[in-house]
């Protein structure tokens, strides 16, 4: 995601970067002309609760589910894996409506953590069976536990540009923007690494991107109940906006000529650190935009580094700074 000074490394823009396999959405099949050239009427599309192509509604009307196509906002209202579910929990910043244990899980504390959490907060905790629980889960590694909850709630770019908290104090923006993300696991990590940084809000388009699913709050670990996430209908307009606000847009691209580790002052007052998609990194306009361009040294023979990796270094290089 992030390559080497100078060009001819990898990175945010170098098309050999490679990310963690961000997953296009597959081609759907039209139906083929019969005899005489009628054309065969394809039978509806089922849709398999818990598939990818749905989402989790409240307790109330289990068993209904929604496309992808009807889901607008930023997401985030099924959430799996232990942690970020007892984050969930913890944060309590939103209506969570029951929660799912497989019953075949092995006892941890953890789980005992959520039991608790669960009971003061009068959440239900359903066990369920492991085919049940399996059908309903998305990510890859559940870990055996899975809530169902309101969806997180969209901030505006306006509201992030006011700043935030961190510690208890008053700072000045310290924003993440990301420039066509498409992998769950990647915008999990970013996710995760900018809050435990510092950062006060993150901006992803409203199109073309992977927002809040299942997968990106199993990696997020709970960051998503803390970092307000605004959309957006374009990062260049974004930027612009932000411009006009007096934030700084610092661009990570392994074709940079600069260093991050000479962004300096810039990153001390209001500042917005701009990454780039799996592969392709920073579109042009988006690049164009950006006051500053940097990339990441790189030593070894690899041409770049994960999106996610990449993230981590700037988002702490900037933390350094601040």
């Amino acid at each position: 995601m992030s390559g080497a000074r100078g060009r001819g490394r990898g990175g945010a823009g170098n098309r050999r970067s490679v990310g963690s396999g961000a997953r296009g959405a597959a081609a759907g099949r039209g139906g083929g002309a019969g005899k005489g050239g009628a054309r065969r009427t394809p039978p509806p599309t089922r849709i398999r609760p818990g598939s990818r192509a749905a989402t989790a509604v409240p307790s109330g009307r289990r068993g209904q589910v929604r496309s992808t196509k009807e889901r607008r906002g930023v997401g985030g209202d099924q959430v799996e894996g232990r942690q970020a579910v007892r984050e969930l929990l913890l944060a309590g910043r939103r209506r969570v409506q029951e929660i799912w244990i497989a019953g075949d899980t092995e006892p941890a504390p953890i789980l005992d953590d959520i039991r608790e959490l669960a009971a003061a907060a009068r959440v239900q905790v359903r066990e369920v069976s492991r085919g049940k629980f399996a059908a309903q889960a998305r990510c890859e590694a559940p870990q055996g536990v899975l809530a169902l909850a309101a969806p997180l709630e969209e901030a505006s770019l306006d509201d992030l540009l006011a700043g935030g908290t961190v510690q208890g104090r008053k700072v000045p923006p310290f924003l993440v923007a990301l420039d066509g993300v498409t992998d769950p696991g990647n915008l999990g990590a970013v996710l995760r690494s900018a809050e435990c940084a510092g950062a006060t809000g993150v901006v992803l388009p409203r199109h073309r991107a992977v927002h809040v699913t299942p997968a990106a709050t199993k990696a997020a670990a709970g960051a998503v109940e803390h970092l307000p996430i605004a959309l957006v209908g374009g990062i260049p307009s974004a930027l612009q906006q932000m411009a006009k606000a007096g934030v700084v847009t610092i661009g990570l691209d392994g074709a940079a000529d600069r260093s991050l580790d000479q962004i300096g002052p810039a990153a001390e007052g209001p500042v917005c650190l701009v990454l780039g998609a799996e592969g392709r990194g920073l579109s042009r306009l988006v690049r164009e935009r950006c006051d500053e361009v940097v990339a990441i040294p790189l030593r070894g023979h690899l041409a770049s580094l994960n999106v996610a990796a990449a993230g981590t270094l700037a988002c702490y290089e900037i933390a350094r700074h601040r």
